[in-house]
């Protein structure tokens, strides 16, 4: 096939996925054209062809028109980088201008919420914003442990550090626009080798608490329907009865889905705190199928239902009809939690000036009920533990070391992508009952490995040597998930835990 061919094929996904229309057809066409500097097709008949593609044909599609673009020498270098700068520009001519695209969202919100969030979930793949046939790629499963079914992924579709882009940074000028990943300004913006492409990035305003807001997907999709929900200003992270007000306000004006927030300190929060943003969407969290192990009623508060849940973090649910009312007992609850110290428990609320107690929380709707869990969290650091006390251990590192953030807290593992190889050769060397202890690699797992290997001394096999990993991994993220958590679930860290919420 010749460049015109995978030209036409693009228009013709445009066509099939209803981004355009045909009489939009001829105008893409010479848009694509520009973009890859030729001047026109090479005759009529081609340039009214519009073969039929389906929405599987995309990655191959721009895979020849980025080889192209890298041929002619119309991109930077031909890294991972600077072709999805490319693409990202050949897939802006298919979508609306913003006042179009939330005109549409607004019209369909008026027919049900989720007429508008798939319109608008759909949009984002299609326009190529979410790359489905990265996405496919990422390793998914359930593992099964004592709080119930965890959900564990190997991120495979987050762009590794690319060291082309990054050679090329260097050198190039430093920009301040956008201030970040999530400020409005990125919507229709370039990219450069140091910043994302947004041309076919789209963002819906929206109205939280009376304040200014914007609603869009992740790229990344960790789950169905990740979306992110961030202020319009470029503001830090904050949890304040301002978050419980807006957690609550959105899951008010879409009740098909869950939306929470990040801590706002270092180790507990996100990997953004700079910009003041929350996460949700339409999966059901392990962590909303725990149920409350122990009821609590709370002086003044009678009225709204709370009890600690059965997880491995700590954690507070109160549930009302009443959003006013859940909104000042979640604020009582913060309040209460940032000047708490419990020395028997290795609690404090502030050593030498730095404040330590958060809370991570997340709002969802049962029906007329709203719900909301308060994630007791506690970034304070020791020498024994330098990365956080209330973070994961050193001995669960050869599986997560990263900060247990947002969705994590409900359940959902994001692993590196290292993991999907390390796992399989685990599995071989097992199964051949091969010493690792020299190995650069698989070394880290060697306590790990001995435990699995008397666990399971009778019966590992190469049939069943990937799923006992597996499950093991399950098993590995709940401690990650119990480390992270201020109160230990033993009887000391139970009465604990009582201790603050009887003090309420």
């Amino acid at each position: 096939m010749t460049i015109f061919d995978y030209v036409n094929r693009l228009a013709s996904y445009g066509v099939t996925t209803g981004l355009i229309e045909k009489e939009d057809v001829m105008y893409v066409k010479n848009q694509l054209l520009m973009h890859l500097q030729l001047d026109g097709f090479e005759s009529q008949e081609q340039a009214e062809s519009l073969p039929e593609v389906s929405v599987d044909d995309l990655e191959d599609i721009l895979k020849h028109l980025l080889d192209y673009a890298v041929e002619h020498n119309l991109t930077v270098n031909d890294g991972n980088v600077a072709r999805d700068l490319f693409d990202t520009k050949l897939m802006s001519v298919f979508i609306s201008k913003p006042s179009e695209v939330t005109a549409r969202f607004n019209s369909l919100y008026a027919e049900s919420p989720k007429k508008a969030t798939d319109y608008f979930y759909k949009l984002s793949q299609d326009s190529d914003y979410i790359r489905r046939y990265r996405i496919k790629r990422d390793m998914k499963w359930k593992s099964p442990t004592e709080y119930g079914d965890l959900d564990i992924t190997i991120n495979l579709s987050k762009p590794e550090k690319d060291p082309k882009a990054i050679a090329a940074a260097r050198n190039s000028k430093q920009s301040g626009y956008p201030q970040c990943l999530l400020c409005k300004e990125n919507v229709g913006y370039a990219g450069r080798l140091n910043h994302a492409a947004r041309e076919n990035h789209r963002i819906i305003p929206l109205t939280l608490a009376g304040e200014s807001w914007g609603f869009q997907y992740s790229p990344y999709v960790y789950y169905n329907e990740h979306c992110i929900v961030f202020n319009s200003r470029h503001t830090p992270m904050c949890i304040s009865k301002k978050t419980f007000e807006r957690l609550l306000d959105f899951v008010s004006q879409f009740p098909h889905y869950t939306l929470g927030s990040n801590a706002d300190l270092p180790i507990v929060g996100g990997s953004i705190l700079t910009h003041d943003h929350f996460q949700g969407g339409a999966y059901e969290f392990p962590m909303a199928r725990a149920p409350i192990e122990t009821p609590v009623s709370i002086p003044g508060y009678e009225d709204v239902t709370a009890g600690i849940i059965k997880w491995p973090m700590s954690v507070l649910r109160i549930s009302s009809e009443n959003k006013e009312r859940l909104v000042a007992l979640a604020d009582h609850v913060l309040t209460a939690w940032r000047a708490y110290t419990d020395k028997d428990a290795f609690i404090f609320a502030e050593t030498d000036g730095e404040k330590h107690n958060t809370i991570t929380p997340i709002a969802r709707r049962r029906g007329s009920c709203y719900e909301l869990d308060l994630v007791l969290r506690n970034n304070i650091t020791t020498e024994e533990h330098p990365l956080g006390v209330y973070h994961p251990h050193a001995e669960l590192h050869h599986i997560k070391k990263e900060n247990i953030g947002l969705i994590e807290v409900m359940g959902l593992a994001v692993l590196p992508a290292r993991l999907k190889q390390e796992l399989a050769d685990l599995g071989k060397a097992i199964v051949e009952e091969r010493d690792i202890s020299a190995d650069e690699v698989l070394s880290k797992h060697e306590p790990w490995v001995k435990e699995i290997r008397e666990k399971y001394s009778c019966c590992i096999t190469s049939e069943n040597v990937d799923e006992i990993l597996r499950t093991e991994t399950g098993i590995v993220f709940s401690k990650v998930l119990e480390h992270a958590g201020v109160y230990k679930r033993d009887e000391k860290g139970r009465a604990a835990f009582l201790r603050f919420v009887n003090g309420l």
